[in-house]
């Protein structure tokens, strides 16, 4: 039996792997996918296959290609998810910020350097013509977010707008408006020290998914099991459901560039890498 180390975060978008997992279907090719769940995002999945405290992160492309162009020694394999990221902007409900405008030159809350809502935080500000120099408040985690915003320490926090939907029906927070990624959200990338000696497991990881993942909307009622799983309402699921479409493809050099063009102008990176040492 294989082991593999894999991180992601507890979101629905992740639950095809624990299906699998839970099926026994890495089992059955002698492999032990070994799940860790990440609530801190992807600046703590770059840490960790810096590290080697995991093999493999679901992670967010943005975030990743970053790291890479930064020295990270992986390697992106395929995309996972083929639809944007819905960013909810987010404020404490309590606050007299109601709309965008309110917010410029306000401290943003990040759960880490390197992460989605830091990177997110500053294609927002590039779309709205604001100075792309921001103030930051690193939370950790959405919990650390909420804490950040009721007592004053940061103004505004970028997370998934579904997550997030229950503090805002709670009346923890309030969403003004939303910041949808410009390219596919999330990608497979594996650390190349274990991908060199280990590709086949690694494809027959990949297949294992994808076969899961092309048919998760036709799984009966997964609406409802996702909706009890992440403490959502149904209707807000079957919402997400509709938007959400998963992939089973390499990242394709467009998209690439895309990406790495982007925060090379928004001075996220220095210097730039290319497609076929990051991507394989």
């Amino acid at each position: 039996m294989k082991t593999v180390r894999i991180a992601g975060v507890p979101e629905h978008f992740n639950l095809p792997w624990h299906f699998c997992i839970e099926n026994g279907e890495f089992d059955e090719v002698d492999i032990d996918l070994q799940w860790t769940d990440v609530p801190e995002g992807t600046g703590k999945m770059c840490q960790m296959l810096r590290e080697g405290t995991t093999d493999i992160a679901v992670i967010l492309t943005e975030g990743i290609i970053r790291d890479i162009a930064a020295g990270n020694e992986s390697t992106i394999v395929q995309i996972y998810v083929q639809s944007p990221l819905i960013w909810g902007i987010h404020v404490d409900a309590k606050s007299g910020y109601q709309q965008l405008s309110d917010i410029e030159n306000k401290k943003v809350a990040i759960s880490r350097i390197g992460s989605g809502s830091h990177l997110m935080a500053v294609v927002n500000a590039k779309n709205q013509n604001w100075n792309t120099e921001l103030q930051f408040e690193i939370v950790n985690t959405i919990d650390g977010a909420v804490e950040a915003l009721s007592n004053g320490a940061a103004d505004y926090f970028m997370w998934e707008r579904f997550m997030t939907k229950p503090l805002v029906d709670n009346g923890t927070f309030r969403r003004i408006d939303d910041c949808p990624t410009p390219w596919p959200c999330f990608v497979i990338a594996v650390r190349n020290e274990f991908l060199k000696t280990n590709k086949h497991v690694v494809e027959q990881i990949l297949e294992i998914i994808n076969n899961t993942t092309i048919e998760f909307k036709d799984i009966p009622s997964i609406d409802r099991t996702l909706a009890t799983k992440y403490n959502q309402k149904l209707s807000d699921i079957q919402e997400w459901l509709k938007l959400t479409r998963w992939s089973q493809k390499k990242l394709d050099k467009q998209t690439f560039d895309k990406v790495q063009n982007q925060l090379f102008d928004l001075n996220l990176i220095a210097d730039k890498r290319d497609y076929e040492s990051a991507v394989k």
